[in-house]
């Protein structure tokens, strides 16, 4: 056994780094909770790999060197296969990673000694039975909780000792169900003609993000942080403003998203609502009307401080974009301040979603006493957010909008009204490329059927990615009578890339929409 030995562990060194790896990774997707791990893991393990990990170690049991070699192969495969699976999202290997794959480590290493101790012969097997399930992870990180406690309570009241020695600094809160980054992009731009502004980087809208942005990035000559903040259940938003203390605060949307934890639209809003309810009398909310599930809420919300609206469509808002002209260069519109027109305004952006992030950073660059002119000059110059409806020239006369982080419902009519209103030759198709929303509950199954619907309105040719959605999405599409021979199925992003490689041609516009599934195989 000895030959079979040398070759068998090195091999599951490299499998259990592939496997803790990934549900390290999809354990900080769920923000390192417990109860949204539980939540995700029915739908998104992947219990294939798990049974395929249980035969090996039945297999593993038999002394035959034939059938050990056949493990081994196998071992070898499935590591390769998940250390070359790429996902939308990276893992981040912070200090918290890095501590919790050294504890199941040596969780690992302590059950293998007791194994060799008392059962020697069954080493292979159990060594293989500690990667069907995240036993081990989870039990690590049940372990480390108390050190994780402490840590995070440490950094927490250094970040708040940090904002109490600034008390000049003008903290502005940004959320919504979408819209949210970009808004906070488009202020930190706008308001940067001006001010030395600091705004949250990335998906930095944690409450422990929050914590680590102003540790290591806020300094005593920053003026504005702009506050990205984000959530999964009630009390999430509370959280973030209860650190920060905002006086101003946007909220973007209220839309159907992560229903699978929030449950219905009411505690959404409710959430969202949360940074306003935080701000003092004389501070400033700014909401957008356009979302219907704010407007049809607004009439009946307790206002705690001055609340302005802005909206594209509502008549009833502050701010709103008149005159809209899309062209293949820039959009130009607008501005309707109650009444008083200020014209003039241009950007590269496209997309009614952008026009209404740009309106809320004019409505707050307003109070912060920003000119007109500067406003004009930064929104000129404003780049396009890759993945949020960026648009791209290909090669071979393609024309691509990337709005691959989007995952909610009312951003992806947005964005495929962008698609059919997108000018292109008489000979260029419009194709949409998605694998429909995740994260939906118990709406899921409506919300892709009414996309598919959508989808059916707006394009020549649809790639539906994965099985997620699949039969919700050709449904939709075939409510429409959407031609059969125009929807193609894959089962993956590259599966997609390959298949259209063979069959765009010039004047082509693809729509990507939304690929978040693929951060949860």
């Amino acid at each position: 056994m000895l030959i079979e030995n040398i070759i068998f562990w090195p091999i599951y060194a490299l499998l259990w780094a592939a496997v803790v790896r990934y549900d390290v990774h999809m354990f900080q997707h769920n923000s390192y909770r417990t109860e949204r791990y539980f939540s995700w893991f029915p739908k998104g393990y992947k219990f294939l790999r798990a049974a395929t990990i249980l035969l090996l170690a039945i297999a593993a049991i038999f002394s035959n060197p034939i059938l050990y070699g056949v493990v081994a192969l196998l071992m070898l495969i499935i590591a390769y296969r998940e250390f070359r699976t790429t996902y939308k999202v990276p893992l981040a290997y912070t200090m918290r990673v890095k501590r919790l794959i050294l504890t199941t480590l040596l969780l690992t290493l302590a059950v293998l000694f007791l194994v060799w101790r008392f059962i020697p012969q069954y080493m292979p097997c159990v060594a293989l039975l500690l990667l069907t399930m995240p036993v081990l992870m989870l039990s690590a990180n049940i372990v480390n909780r108390p050190v994780e406690a402490a840590i995070s309570r440490w950094y927490y009241n250094d970040a708040k000792r940090i904002l109490r020695s600034m008390p000049d600094l003008t903290i502005i809160g940004i959320t919504g169900s979408f819209g949210k980054t970009s808004t906070k992009n488009y202020l930190y731009r706008i308001l940067s003609e001006q001010y030395n502004v600091l705004m949250t980087p990335g998906n930095f809208n944690t409450t422990l993000g929050v914590v680590r942005t102003i540790r290591e990035h806020l300094k005593p000559y920053h003026q504005i942080f702009i506050v990205e903040m984000g959530a999964k259940q009630t009390g999430d938003i509370k959280e973030i403003c209860d650190l920060v203390h905002p006086t101003i605060g946007i909220v973007t949307a209220v839309g159907e998203m992560h229903l699978e934890t929030f449950h219905s639209v009411d505690n959404i809003f409710a959430t969202k609502f949360e940074l306003i309810d935080a701000l003092p009398k004389d501070g400033m909310g700014v909401i957008n009307i356009d979302s219907e599930h704010i407007a049809s809420r607004i009439g009946h919300y307790n206002r705690p401080c001055h609340v302005i609206s802005y909206g594209v469509h509502n008549h009833d808002a502050d701010y709103r974009a008149a005159n809209i002209a899309y062209a293949t260069s820039q959009t130009s519109f607008d501005v309707d301040f109650r009444g008083e027109i200020r014209d003039g305004y241009a950007t590269h952006l496209a997309g009614r979603g952008n026009i209404l992030n740009l309106l809320a950073a004019i409505a707050v660059a307003d109070k912060l006493g920003l000119a007109e002119s500067l406003q004009k000059r930064a929104i000129r110059q404003i780049e396009q957010i890759e993945h949020r409806l960026s648009i791209k020239r290909a090669a071979g006369g393609v024309t691509i909008l990337d709005d691959a982080y989007n995952s909610n419902p009312a951003g992806a009519q947005m964005a495929l009204e962008v698609l059919q209103h997108f000018e292109r030759p008489t000979s260029g198709r419009r194709v949409v490329v998605t694998p429909g929303f995740v994260e939906l509950g118990e709406r899921q199954e409506a919300l892709n059927r009414e996309l598919g619907q959508q989808i059916a309105g707006a394009c020549d040719v649809v790639i539906i990615v994965n099985m997620t959605n699949r039969a919700a999405l050709t449904a939709g599409l075939a409510d429409r009578a959407f031609p059969k021979e125009q929807t193609i199925e894959v089962a993956s992003l590259n599966e997609a890339l390959a298949y259209m490689a063979t069959m765009l041609r010039t004047g082509d516009v693809v729509l990507y929409e939304n690929d978040l599934p693929d951060s949860f195989k």
